[in-house]
């Protein structure tokens, strides 16, 4: 489907949810409510590997030129979406290494402490408690059941304090935690503020120029419908300097193709932390995916994705609980694509695995099934889920959340 078509760019406008689905083939076979795992390829992704694909194939890096504009593109991209600067941007394999990127860079002195959620996903976790060696502390702060309470965080700060670490939506419970309050609380007390992203980013709007996070990173590969192994980092430009580069390569520096008088003079912006050779395929893919957010975004309002995200989960939570489910469904301004559910006397494993014999793509986590729902997602998807449940014969019509 060509997305410059008159055709495509008209459905764009007046109906996106349709045009978004008709660029997920996966929603031919699947009701997919599984993006808070991996989520699956856009149609322009997988088109942009294709292509990828034929053009290392029959061209070789005669076409590299053109390989490195998409990187580029990327890059522009996600500054787009996070109101940063290009500067600010560096492409990352993963979540797990930005967080390093932060965590090994950052100038600690022993005593030094961060400040972390309880039930955090392990890789916020284990960067920082790697820092003990320095005398770092990890702190830890228990949840108020599923939700994280920026006052019980900010309690923890004392002299030594030097960073909060935290995701901005959890991996298990999908409550989204209030960045803003975070941030300007945390700043006033010369606290940095580090934000695992992976579950809200591309669906709820993070403009870092309004809400002055310090750290950031998340992966493509869930949300943002693009392959596995590219995902971005923000580094705001005040703290390029203050993080040391530890991995670093010939992509790190300012005369990158100097390859005969070499000269470590690092680069004055993020992409210093891409030390080599980019993943171009997935490059390619990521940014055509990217592109279908932002297309959204720039025709319908950089909140339309997360409505229609937030609307369809509180749908489907409603429908849980019609059917005797147990939810545990933040509170309104907390809500994410995530919503987390059990069925009396029913094994998480059990559901989830009638679940795909019907079609319908779930998680089991935290010690329940997990449904992360998408733009892209319909009524359909919904009523498939609904079905499985209503198939167990030992779900009681009177359980309530």
């Amino acid at each position: 489907m060509d997305s410059q078509s008159p055709e495509n760019v008209d459905q764009l406008t007046t109906a996106p949810w349709h045009w978004w689905r008709r660029n997920m083939p996966v929603a031919k076979e699947w009701a997919y409510l599984d993006h808070a795992a991996v989520g699956p390829l856009s149609r322009p992704a997988a088109e942009a590997v294709r292509f990828f694909a034929a053009q290392a194939e029959t061209q070789g890096d005669t076409v590299w030129p053109q390989w490195s504009k998409k990187l580029e593109s990327l890059r522009s991209g996600f500054a787009e979406l996070l109101g940063a600067s290009n500067d600010e941007i560096a492409l990352i394999p993963n979540t797990s290494s930005g967080i390093n990127l932060v965590a090994e860079g950052f100038p600690w002195k022993s005593g030094d402490n961060v400040i972390l959620p309880e039930g955090e996903f392990p890789s916020n976790l284990f960067p920082w408690q790697n820092q003990a060696p320095k005398g770092v502390e990890v702190r830890i702060v228990p949840r108020r059941g599923t939700a994280v309470v920026v006052e019980d965080l900010l309690d923890q700060i004392d002299d030594c304090t030097r960073m909060i670490a935290l995701s901005w939506v959890g991996y298990a419970s999908g409550y989204r935690v209030e960045i803003e309050k975070l941030v300007d609380a945390a700043h006033q007390r010369g606290v940095l503020v580090f934000l695992d992203a992976i579950q809200g980013l591309g669906v709820f709007d993070l403009n870092v120029s309004k809400i002055p996070i310090d750290f950031l990173a998340a992966d493509g590969h869930k949300w943002l419908l693009g392959p596995e192994g590219l995902g971005v980092a923000f580094i705001r430009h005040q703290h390029l300097d203050l993080l040391r580069v530890s991995n670093v390569g010939w992509c790190s520096v300012k005369n990158t193709f100097n390859y005969n008088d070499p000269q470590l003079e690092l680069k004055p912006t993020a992409s210093r932390f891409e030390p080599g050779s980019a993943n171009m395929m997935g490059a390619a893919a990521l940014e055509a995916s990217l592109r279908m957010f932002l297309d959204v975004r720039r025709a319908h309002g950089t909140d339309a994705i997360a409505n229609r995200v937030v609307g369809l989960a509180s749908q489907l939570a409603d429908r849980l609980r019609d059917v005797g489910a147990r939810t545990e469904l933040p509170e309104a301004g907390h809500r994410s694509g995530i919503v987390q559910f059990a069925l009396p006397g029913v094994p998480a494993s059990e559901f989830r695995n009638r679940a795909i014999e019907a079609g319908c793509v779930l998680s089991c986590r935290g010690g329940g099934v997990r449904a992360s729902i998408h733009a892209y997602n319909d009524e359909s998807d919904i009523e498939r889920i609904i079905d499985v449940a209503s198939s167990f014969a030992s779900v009681s019509p009177n359980a309530t959340s």
